[in-house]
């Protein structure tokens, strides 16, 4: 079986099981389409919790996802193909998009990038929320007929790739903390005391030098 062919299959497998389980559809959508602003949300409320080391956790996940884009773009000149509801017939297409190439999934980069990063940082036990997130969401992105499984797997490898190259070489070698020292010294002219960063608090991982 070629690539193609096991990458059709897989997701006419999952794809349709929001023709058998109607109930999916509504759930698959949600997720597909307005985590991300969760996650966006999530970004913000730790980089507001006046904990200096939630928001070098933030600068990470923000750097691991433009590195995991830039080499997504890159993939995406290698390889191509559209989105399976144009390719595909019978496709359980749920959400509207334009057609391009969707390969890989940036929405899967995305999320993987971010949420790795969380859960790569964190030591508490709710840090295993964010992989699943992230799984959840790609599997939405197959649900709601936009991707393919070969496009959401390349999306999540580069993500946990990136996320994983930020954080090794954080342990060796300060990336964020020198600009972040910076900016909260400027922050500390405009905010008042209540808003500035505390110490690290318990939860998260310190940085090795």
């Amino acid at each position: 079986m070629s690539y193609a062919e096991m990458n059709e299959a897989i997701f006419r497998l999952i794809n349709d099981l929001g023709k058998q389980f109607t109930w999916l559809n509504p759930i698959s959508v949600v997720t597909a389409e307005y985590t991300v602003y969760a996650l966006a949300l999530s970004m913000l409320v730790y980089w507001f919790s006046k904990s200096r080391e939630n928001r070098i956790m933030v600068l990470n996940a923000g750097i691991a996802f433009i590195i995991a884009e830039l080499f997504g773009k890159l993939a995406g000149q290698l390889y191509f193909n559209n989105q399976p509801f144009f390719e595909l017939a019978n496709v359980n297409q749920l959400v509207e998009r334009s057609v391009d190439n969707s390969f890989p999934s940036d929405h899967t980069i995305l999320f993987f990038s971010i949420c790795f990063s969380y859960f790569l940082m964190q030591t508490n036990k709710f840090r295993w929320i964010w992989p699943v997130v992230a799984i959840c969401v790609g599997l939405s992105r197959i649900l709601v007929g936009v991707h393919y499984p070969g496009d959401v797997l390349v999306g999540a490898i580069l993500g946990i790739g990136a996320a994983a190259l930020v954080y090794a070489v954080r342990a060796k070698v300060p990336l964020v903390e020198p600009l972040l020292t910076i900016y909260e010294k400027v922050e500390k002219s405009v905010l008042p005391p209540s808003w500035r960063p505390a110490n690290p608090g318990p939860g998260f991982k310190a940085n090795k030098q």
